[in-house]
């Protein structure tokens, strides 16, 4: 097997990964293609979901910055552009502000399949505009502040210092609340202090983890559940019956788990002095290890979907599903907490089982014994944003000298 800590491994797999959407993602008519199958095929041509057409901006954007030099840099960095005309237009909602969830795009117009506002969505949208803008993508910087403001106006709550989670099209709220929204949220405000260096974004980054990963899990013995009520109770029916529902899941999410970790520690690395109460090396170290303790696969390898509490104590896989995104965020939580045998791990059964060494990217989902479910490699919102994104992370915690 490769040595999976070395930059170059990195390098390469992120640019063998890009090569397998490269020529075949980018619809010249609007935004990007979204539906592939194993060996590149698109299966849905028309699809254009909110998340994917951001985290198609947001890969883009960070290879273009991340190989500069490459040959292809320029055309990402125009695909990037691209895509971001195509957020900023077609998914655009010019009545009620914001930006719809899903459209059918035919080429020319856009027919609006579901308007619903997520914050979860503009998440991605904030992110897709800080990425864009460190490559100096016309319209990023704008395009940043206004999704904050929506964000800020239509989603906060500043008693919870949270975000609200859905909106119907005219912005009146639903009582569900989410920590998955947050978390993106988090994510994206510690992209937007990378692109403009202000601070006030930190500070955001840092109430919604101290919310999340302090607050919230002294509700569940310390561990971060998915859903709540208004009032930000915890809400243990919601999505029972539909455990591996694609963005609200039922139960503990390992990969959540550990995707808080690495951020918690990416925040501590950029503000090392402005916590308020929270040990977020300590935060994440638990989470990591309680994420790896109930959900790593001892018999079949790689990190389970989902587990909740037993009805004899204790916890219980409620999902042995594995998923790509799960391996990909714990991995890099793995070499920000510098717990190198469990990357080792965790790259070692991607690789045997995930990556497709023949047509390139990951498979997205596997059964619990590591067979392929079906043969659409990234449906759309994957985009392999997850495994681009993970690794050009390993390589930030890494350092210049590695």
């Amino acid at each position: 097997m490769p040595d999976f800590r070395s930059p170059e491994f990195l390098r390469s797999h992120v640019l063998q990964t890009m090569a397998f959407y490269d020529g075949r993602c980018l619809d010249a008519s609007g935004g990007f293609f979204q539906a592939f199958r194993d060996d590149g095929s698109v299966y849905d041509p028309r699809t254009r979901h909110l998340v994917g057409s951001a985290r198609f901006v947001i890969t883009h954007a960070m290879a273009a910055r991340a190989f500069a030099d490459h040959a292809r840099a320029g055309a990402w960095h125009e695909a990037a552009a691209h895509g971001l005309r195509f957020l900023d237009t077609a998914h655009r909602d010019p009545v009620q502000g914001g930006y719809h969830w899903l459209l059918d795009w035919d080429g020319r117009d856009a027919t609006v399949r579901d308007a619903t506002k997520h914050c979860y969505g503009l998440a991605f949208v904030l992110l897709a505009h800080a990425q864009a803008l460190r490559i100096d993508v016309p319209g990023a910087a704008d395009g940043l502040h206004a999704t904050f403001e929506l964000m800020e106006r239509h989603f906060w709550e500043p008693d919870a210092q949270l975000y609200a989670d859905e909106a119907s099209a005219d912005w009146q709220l639903s009582p569900y609340r989410g920590q998955n929204a947050n978390m993106h949220a988090c994510e994206a405000m510690l992209a937007a202090f990378d692109a403009t260096g202000e601070r006030h974004w930190l500070q955001r980054a840092g109430q919604i983890a101290e919310a999340v990963t302090l607050r919230l899990a002294q509700q569940a013995d310390g561990l971060i559940w998915e859903h709540y009520d208004k009032h930000w109770r915890i809400d243990r029916d919601y999505h029972r019956d539909d455990p591996a529902n694609l963005f609200r899941p039922w139960g503990f999410q390992t990969g959540h788990l550990t995707e808080w970790a690495k951020l918690l520690l990416t925040l501590e690395a950029r503000a090392p002095d402005a916590s308020t109460g929270l040990d977020r090396i300590g935060r994440a170290q638990r989470l990591f290890d309680a994420a790896w303790r109930e959900g790593w696969d001892a018999e079949h390898g790689g990190l389970v979907y989902g587990f909740a509490e037993a009805p004899a104590g204790g916890y219980a896989v409620c999902d042995a599903h594995k998923y790509y995104w799960v391996q990909s965020e714990s991995f890099a939580a793995a070499a920000r907490l510098q717990a190198w045998q469990h990357y080792d791990r965790l790259w070692a059964h991607a690789w045997s089982h995930f990556v497709d060494h023949r047509y390139g990217a990951w498979y997205r989902i596997l059964s619990s014994d590591n067979r392929k479910l079906s043969d659409q490699k990234s449906p759309p919102g994957k985009t392999d944003y997850h495994t681009i994104g993970a690794c050009l992370d390993v390589l930030e915690a890494m350092g210049p000298t590695r």
